[in-house]
Formats: C-alpha cells, sequence, structure tokens
C-alpha cells in the first residue's frame, strides 16, 4: 500500500522547516493489522458497527466529529530516513465543531535550541487556517508565532508535527479502495477499523469552505494525491483513531536514502469533556525574525 509522494522544489516542510529541526525526520508506527484479517464486507447496523457501511461511515467521519463537539486528544509523528528515526508526541484537546484546539508538542531530545537529550515542550493552538506556537527557540518566552498555514506547502499535515484531528478527518472525505479489517478494542471501547487510500483532490472538493482551503493547499503541494489510511470508528461512527502514512522523495542533490517516511496518527477519547480555547491578541503575537538555534 506504500505510495510515493513528491514535494515541490524538494523540500519537506514537516517539523523540519516551522520547527527548526533541521534534518530531522520519523517512522511508520506499525500499518494495521492488529490482528484482523481484511474483508471488504464491513458491519452495517447499529450495535453491530457504524449504522452507515463502510466508506460512508469513513467519509462522514468529519461530520460525525463536528456532532460530537469536543474531546481530548492524543497524536504522535514518527519519521524515518535511512536508518534516522524520530518520534514528535502530543496531547490536548479540542473543540471539533469550531475546528479550534490546543496542544503541547514535545519534541525529539536536543532539538530547536534543547540541551542534548533534553526535549523541548512546544504549547500549540490550531484555528482554521492558522497555527499558534510557544516556547519556539528564539523567541521571547511570552510570546506566539503564528503561521498561516494555507500557505504551508502541506497544509499543515505535517508541518507542526501533529495532524490535529479536524484535518485528519477531513482527509477521510477523499477514501476510496475502503477495506473492513475487524472490530478491536482502544482504551476499553469497541472500535471497527478500517484501512483504504485518501485522495486529497476529492477529500478537498468534499470539504465545507473554510476547510477547503487548507486541503487544496496540500493538493498543490505534492505532485501525488493519495494517502494510505487507517481508522477505527466506534459504534456512534465517531472517529477514535486514525493514521496516515506519508512518503516524501527528497529534492535533487540530496544525499542516497535521503527520503522521508512520515506517519501521523491522531487518537481521540473523552468526547463532550469541557474545553475552552483563547486564542493570542495581536499583542501577544511575535513579529520579530526568528534566529536558529
Amino acid at each position: 500500500m506504500a505510495v510515493r509522494r513528491h514535494i515541490r522544489g524538494g523540500r519537506v516542510p514537516a517539523p523540519l522547516t516551522v520547527m527548526t529541526l533541521g534534518a530531522v525526520l520519523l517512522l511508520s508506527a506499525g500499518c494495521s493489522g492488529e490482528g484482523a484479517v481484511a474483508t471488504a464486507e464491513p458491519p452495517t447496523a447499529g450495535p453491530a458497527g457504524p449504522a452507515r457501511p463502510g466508506r460512508a461511515a469513513v467519509v462522514a467521519a468529519a461530520d460525525e466529529l463536528a456532532r460530537a463537539g469536543t474531546a481530548r486528544v492524543r497524536t504522535a509523528m514518527d519519521m524515518v530516513s535511512g536508518h534516522t528515526r524520530v518520534t514528535i508526541e502530543g496531547s490536548g484537546a479540542f473543540d471539533l465543531a469550531a475546528r479550534t484546539g490546543r496542544l503541547r508538542v514535545t519534541l525529539p531530545p536536543g532539538t530547536d535550541g534543547a540541551l542534548p537529550g533534553e526535549r523541548r515542550q512546544v504549547r500549540e493552538l490550531i484555528a482554521p487556517g492558522a497555527l499558534y506556537m510557544r516556547n519556539r527557540a528564539g523567541v521571547p518566552a511570552d510570546k506566539w508565532v503564528r503561521v498561516d498555514t494555507t500557505g504551508l506547502p502541506d497544509g499543515n499535515l505535517v508541518t507542526g508535527g501533529a495532524t490535529d484531528p479536524v484535518t485528519a478527518a477531513q482527509l477521510l472525505r477523499g477514501a476510496h479502495r475502503v477495506a473492513y479489517e475487524g472490530v478491536t478494542e482502544l482504551g476499553g471501547t469497541r472500535v471497527w477499523h478500517y484501512s483504504g487510500l485518501v485522495d486529497i483532490e476529492r477529500a478537498a472538493a468534499g470539504a465545507p469552505p473554510r476547510a477547503r482551503r487548507q486541503l487544496r493547499a496540500a493538493e498543490k503541494g505534492f505532485s501525488g494525491h493519495t494517502v494510505p489510511f487507517d481508522a477505527y470508528l466506534d459504534a456512534q461512527a465517531r472517529l477514535r483513531k486514525v493514521r496516515h502514512r506519508f512518503d516524501f522523495a527528497a529534492g535533487p542533490g540530496s544525499p542516497p536514502n535521503a527520503d522521508y517516511t512520515v506517519t501521523s496518527t491522531t487518537e481521540l477519547h473523552a468526547f463532550g469533556t469541557r474545553v475552552r480555547i483563547r486564542m493570542p491578541e495581536p499583542g501577544d503575537i511575535w513579529t520579530g525574525r526568528i534566529a536558529a538555534p
């Protein structure tokens, strides 16, 4: 199911650029089996699983999350290139209807100005079209950095070190070649596992206007349009876990084995939790130049 994707200009935005991680990368967190045998026949009704057939349930995941309202979130982004592997972890909470959220992202040891062995924690606020980051190297401690995500080559699918749950679900609007992988459990909750491919162009076409710009940015940033995914839905058709796997080809002049594989995993739990997101005031945003550590 590997799909090769090339970034125009030959550079991976990932946390390498925005997080100033230099030549940092990621690994695949495992693909999808969890012991289940794939079959083309998904569950179709009520207590036996999501009420819609497989592909329809996956495509509707973004709408179901918006109806769910709020949730707590865990993220993991693994990168691998050659024999080098790093992991970025995050946790936080989201207002899924408003498409706003907060994450505390833990970077790999020694990156973004941290001491050797130390892991810098970056605070992130996510809003439609914007990513705010705090505790960045070279930025005053009381200031945020704002990034226009619609201007990023990947639409912020991996740039911020996490794929937020709303964007991850919006990608599933482009799901096709969906296969039912079986029933398993996540945190004591029974879930139905599906795998397949996401067509980013199709996802953008089916997304609501405020999400479309971000997906269009991702669509234009890649020469390929499909990404393998694994999605886990509960009996209420709410997305509990989704994993996307991105392969990036290094640009001209890069050393051998410089291609990147990025696996981004987003998990949701504690639906209905109280979530209050306060975005930075204009005076809280750093407009100076970020010095590389």
